[in-house]
């Protein structure tokens, strides 16, 4: 019987058969999974750092405007956080201060996102102050 470098019979190697496909199918669920969190986290992520910055530029805005109220500030602020994916009230709390010139808002509200064998609950708790009409800082 003559073997080539470097070979094995098929009678040696028949426990190897299909270890490249298991491993295979392991690696496509495993990204399955992967990927499929990520479709699910991404977007929510996006969004809630989208809101960090509308919320920035509406209280600058709102300190610049004599006229802005805590109330339509609030309403503001609700109304901009539907648009990024919080829940409608009571879900999400948005709390408006104003001390001196300078505007104070805090957004609340959690968000459940359906991963695979888990329901994971973003938490958005995000604090901006506006800058002082008077320094510009």
């Amino acid at each position: 019987m003559s073997v080539s470098c470097g070979t094995r019979s098929l009678a040696l190697r028949h426990g190897e058969r299909g270890e490249g496909r298991l491993k295979f199918l392991v690696v496509i669920a495993i990204l399955a999974v992967v990927g499929y969190s990520a479709y699910q986290y991404v977007p929510v992520a996006v969004q809630a750092y989208q809101l960090k910055d509308v919320m920035q530029q509406t209280v600058n805005t709102a300190a610049l405007q004599s006229q802005t109220t805590g109330e339509s500030l609030k309403k503001t602020l609700t109304d901009r956080a539907l648009e990024y994916g919080a829940p409608p009230p009571p879900a999400t709390q948005v709390l408006v201060t104003q001390q001196d010139a300078r505007w104070q808002a805090r957004v609340q509200y959690t968000r459940q996102i359906p991963l695979p064998f888990y329901i994971y609950q973003y938490t958005f708790d995000h604090t901006v102050k506006s800058f002082d009409p008077a320094t510009l800082r």
